[in-house]
């Protein structure tokens, strides 16, 4: 976007001139952070301004590299080294806080209640008691935030006794009671685990209990629900609303999930390149929003409903260009149109062993991973396979891609004259099957080697499979960076040096370059803002109608699934439970697990609320809790019944009424 042509941002909060909060919690005045560099001075936050009221949630919304976190940062006097505050004041009102009252030892601002975080040194006394105790933060990923040698109990614990006089014995029952607080189902149980014992959900829910032991009056969460399933995110979500309700905090809410802010906030502060955009109440900046930087934002996002052909609106599109090496891509043999099955996967069954105890012995436990899966994809349609994590996707596509062997089942794929079983393939049938089905990861920092260069990246199938001499791979690589929308002179960079969008656009680069029947792209934009989202999503469809490309497209997001899928499978606890063109399953969802899923998507909009009275409260994902004729256990287990043309659904006979 270009900055210059923007209209001057808004303020929309008068209580920011007077000398006073004016019943605010927390106030951000003309804050400015820079960092300083080897190259030089960064000024990641330029001048901003906006409060936090008593009780309110705030949300600060903004892609990546907008300043976000570091404002988050600043409030907690948790800036890197390189970083300073070279201007503003961070006003905090400490009156409230428990805590704080006690410790008087900051800025006497307003008779001491009032201190200016921007003057404090950060690792001073005033600092220490605020830090955790009356301003706490929930950081993204619990997994690295979490330490991995030491239980939950004793984390939580910790916290509270940094800030609090209390016995251990009377830590572990007030921790106890936070855990059963936040959801916990044994909390007991759950004091004495380790953060890799537990679910990402679960893990997410004790760095809350860790954030609230000491009762903060200021809440900040730097994006907590941004890798979780929308059923886990639901229940997060309306944790988050309850504790808030129970212990009257104020929320700051950072985010770039607009479907989340339209469901939580009060308020909204819409930032980019450390500037505020635009800010207001959220009926204010949903229903009229004036700058068009959120304009576009609100665009950008995937949402139930859209009209045939509607597509997103990205705030950078990426343009598509068709070169000369997909018009030399042989064209399908005649009599297997775009009808035909180009795979067929048939009663597909995966389990893996666990093995609980020490090295010379213990228990063995069959884990079912894909429990007697069949489908078929037919050749030119997007098939999207929906579900949450755990639930067998991942399994599933590392069986049909032969980087693991089913224990029953069979892959087929119609190579235009034949169907072919894939698991019997070997020596130059397997490399040239390998050659026609190719991958797009969920994580882009991980899949790509980080001391190969891109031109590397992108031509190693080339090399592996020996297609075409250097000067050939020199030209298709600078091709396919021009197909993904990126400088063809960046092939000498590593990608360390591209941005998580960029990084995602030369996965997707590779794994076209040998020109295959097949991608499957798993979650292949959850971890991107929703502009970048917009992106790739149109760019895989645009990719998808110019190279006649088939894809398998995994993701737990039913919103984005619906804009890219012609029809949408359904996997819960290594099942399929639904199958239907995706016009229909979202018209008109059959099993309760897909309501479920339905239930828990937040909308970008304030007409389609989250409803969290009607989520079901961690059994959406329990075969055995399902109600007749959905109820799977080990005296049930049914198959799969058509209610309508091309409707599957797993249930007993009499499904048809229930539907």
């Amino acid at each position: 976007m270009d900055r210059s042509a923007q209209p001057p941002r808004m303020q929309s909060h008068e209580s920011l001139r007077g000398d006073a909060l004016d019943g605010n919690l927390l106030v951000v005045r003309g804050l400015k952070i820079a960092f300083d560099l080897d190259t030089g001075m960064l000024e990641a936050v330029r001048g901003i301004d906006f409060r936090v009221p008593h009780g309110k949630t705030v949300a600060l919304v903004g892609e990546s590299g907008s300043g976000k976190s570091v404002v988050a940062q600043a409030i907690m006097g948790i800036l890197p080294k390189i970083a300073r505050i070279s201007a503003g004041q961070i006003l905090f009102d400490r009156s409230t806080s428990a805590l704080g009252a006690r410790n008087g030892n900051g800025a006497k601002l307003n008779g001491g209640a009032i201190i200016d975080i921007a003057r404090e040194p950060r690792n001073g006394p005033v600092m220490r008691s605020i830090r955790g105790g009356a301003i706490s933060i929930i950081f993204q990923e619990p997994m690295t935030s979490l330490s991995p040698v030491h239980t939950i109990g004793d984390q939580i614990g910790e916290a509270l006794q940094l800030h609090r006089k209390v016995s251990s014995r009377e830590a572990s029952e007030l921790v106890m009671e936070m855990l059963r607080l936040v959801g916990f189902p044994d909390p007991q149980r759950g004091f004495k685990t380790y953060p890799f014992e537990l679910s990402g959900g679960l893990r997410q829910r004790a760095m809350i209990a860790m954030a609230l032991i000491c009762r903060p009056t200021l809440l900040i969460a730097d994006e907590p629900t941004t890798a979780l399933d929308v059923t886990i995110q639901a229940q997060i979500l309306k944790l988050m609303i309850d504790l808030q309700k129970e212990l009257q905090m104020a929320l700051l809410l950072i985010t770039h999930d607009l479907g989340v802010v339209a469901n939580v906030a009060d308020e909204i502060v819409v930032m980019y390149h450390g500037e505020v955009m635009e800010s207001g109440t959220l009926e204010d900046l949903f229903q009229a929003p004036e700058h068009p930087y959120l304009q576009a934002l609100l665009r950008a996002v995937p949402r139930f409903g859209m009209a045939p052909g509607e597509r997103l609106t990205p705030i950078r599109e990426i343009p598509v260009t068709e070169g000369k090496m997909f018009a030399e891509k042989k064209p399908w043999p005649e009599g297997a149109g775009l009808g035909a099955p180009l795979l067929l996967v048939e009663n597909v069954s995966k389990s893996f062993s666990i093995r609980k105890g020490g090295f010379f012995g213990g228990d063995e436990k069959q884990v079912v991973a894909v429990d007697d899966v069949s489908f078929e994809v037919k050749r030119g349609e997007c098939l999207g396979l929906v579900g949450e994590s755990g639930c067998g996707k991942t399994t599933l596509s590392k069986i049909i891609m032969r980087a693991l062997t089913p224990d029953t089942g069979r892959v087929l794929f119609n190579e235009g004259s034949r169907l072919v079983e894939t698991l019997k393939l070997k020596g130059n049938d397997l490399q040239e099957f390998r050659k026609r089905i190719q991958f797009v990861f969920q994580d882009p920092m991980g899949s790509l080697n980080p001391r190969m260069s891109v031109f590397d990246i992108i031509t190693e199938p080339l090399v592996i499979h020996n297609v075409g001499t250097r000067r050939e791979r020199e030209e298709i690589a600078k091709e396919l960076m021009a197909l993904v929308g990126l400088d063809m002179r960046h092939l000498r960079r590593y990608p360390h040096s591209f941005s998580g969008g960029q990084r995602q656009r030369i996965g997707i680069a590779r794994a076209i370059a040998l020109r295959p029947d097949i991608v499957i792209c798993d979650e292949p934009v959850s971890a991107l803002d929703v502009s970048i989202q917009a992106q790739i999503l149109n760019l895989l469809k645009d990719l998808q109608q110019k190279l006649g490309l088939t894809y398998i497209f995994i993701s737990h997001n039913l919103a984005v699934v619906e804009y890219i899928a012609d029809r949408i499978m359904v996997m819960c606890a290594g099942r399929l439970v639904e199958m239907a063109p995706a016009d229909r399953l979202f018209q008109n969802p059959v099993h309760p697990y897909t309501r479920a899923l339905l239930a828990a998507v937040p909308d970008p909009s304030l007409t389609c609320r989250l409803n969290f009275d009607r989520l079901m409260e961690g059994k959406a994902s329990i075969p055995s809790a399902w109600p007749a004729p959905f109820t799977i256990d080990p005296d049930r287990r049914p198959g799969m019944v058509e209610v309508y043309d091309g409707h599957w659904v797993r249930a007993g006979i009499d499904v048809r009424s229930a539907a």
